[in-house]
């Protein structure tokens, strides 16, 4: 007997396809793969592969402090709990890609937070 697995995602059909439109499944496939049979012998680690570089390195207390920011108000700029900036900078849990780009961004250019913290301002 078997069970329909059902996914819930705020996409349509269309635009999961429109993702993956250009997204050869196969060679990242192999990929990974590859990636994880180099692991697996010790010719790499988890940090080396391919996504980890291109993602840029954050480190969010620094960020944080250069801001002189609290981890509440760290927090609400991110869009994300006061618990979870604990966890990135007590290094138990580490930021989404989307995240690490977005500090990233602020880390560059800190009139962003003043973008981001109050949208409807006209400079």
């Amino acid at each position: 007997m078997s069970e329909e697995i059902r996914f819930k995602s705020s996409l349509t059909t269309d635009e999961i396809e429109e993702n993956f439109e250009n997204f050869d499944f196969y060679n990242e496939l192999v990929n990974g793969l590859d990636e994880a049979i180099a692991y697996e012998k010790g010719k790499a680690h988890a940090e080396t592969f391919a996504r980890k570089k291109s993602l840029p390195n954050v480190k969010v207390v620094e960020i944080r402090r250069t801001l002189d920011m609290t981890q509440r108000s760290f927090a609400a700029l991110l869009g994300v709990s006061k618990r979870t900036v604990e966890a990135w900078e007590s290094g138990k849990s580490t930021p989404t890609p989307t995240a690490k780009k977005l500090m990233y961004l602020i880390e560059q250019d800190h009139s962003l937070v003043k973008k981001l913290c109050y949208p409807t301002l006209k400079n």
